[in-house]
């Protein structure tokens, strides 16, 4: 009998602990899911900026490289094939790439509207002698598009020439630009961040000295001799 109580006992001491053992699950479980819906958002906000960060170094990086290897190839008029404006840029420069064959390519960045909203996008196309006039994007096959930027951020950029004076295009002048700046616009935060690429190239095509032009028309013989 005696026994029999003692083992009543013990069982009901055991069962004691599991449930003073649950209750203190059950306040743990409860602090934790207090401190956890108080610092998990932050944490999910300093991720997605970490991400954005990363997002947008990865299209500066891209956009200067592109734009600072950018070539001077002229089209059949003998103008540079470079057309500029605030939201794209379109310019001859290498071949990139490991897998790329050797020669040039015609590179367009610009923001487009798809089923996701605006995107910044590069393309690009093999180089082909392009007719005389204004450059048309819609003319040109161009393949390969790569996303850079999506919203929050918007793209802007400026050319400066050896004035150095910026302005929002760059069309049909005869030379390259001495710099190209691009503004990433963060239209959540409101905040922006420039940066800019210098073009390595020559920016203009050798042009004759007019002097010289001048003496070989004064010494030009005439159409028959001197009486």
């Amino acid at each position: 009998m005696t026994d029999a109580r003692q083992w009543r006992a013990e069982d009901g001491f055991t069962l004691f602990e599991a449930l003073v053992a649950l209750a203190l699950m059950g306040l743990i479980m409860g602090a934790l899911a207090s401190v956890t819906g108080q610092w998990l958002p932050s944490w999910n906000r300093g991720i997605i900026r970490a991400q954005r960060n990363e997002q947008v170094a990865v299209a500066l990086d891209r956009l200067t490289a592109d734009l600072a290897a950018a070539d001077y190839v002229t089209r059949s008029d003998n103008l540079p094939l470079f057309r500029g404006g605030e939201q794209a840029v379109m310019f001859v420069r290498s071949v990139l790439g490991p897998n790329g064959r050797p020669g040039l390519e015609i590179v367009r960045i610009s923001e487009i509207n798809d089923r996701n909203g605006p995107a910044l996008v590069r393309m690009r196309a093999p180089f082909v002698l392009l007719k005389a006039g204004d450059p048309r994007a819609d003319q040109i096959p161009f393949v390969d598009p790569v996303v850079l930027l999506r919203l929050p951020y918007r793209i802007s950029f400026a050319y400066a020439g050896l004035d150095g004076k910026w302005g929002s295009r760059w069309l049909n002048s005869g030379e390259l630009p001495m710099s190209v700046r691009f503004d990433i616009r963060d239209v959540d935060r409101g905040t922006v961040i420039s940066s800019a690429a210098r073009i390595h190239v020559e920016t203009g095509a050798p042009r004759p000295d007019s002097s010289t032009e001048q003496e070989a028309t004064q010494t030009q013989p005439g159409n028959g001799p001197t009486q």
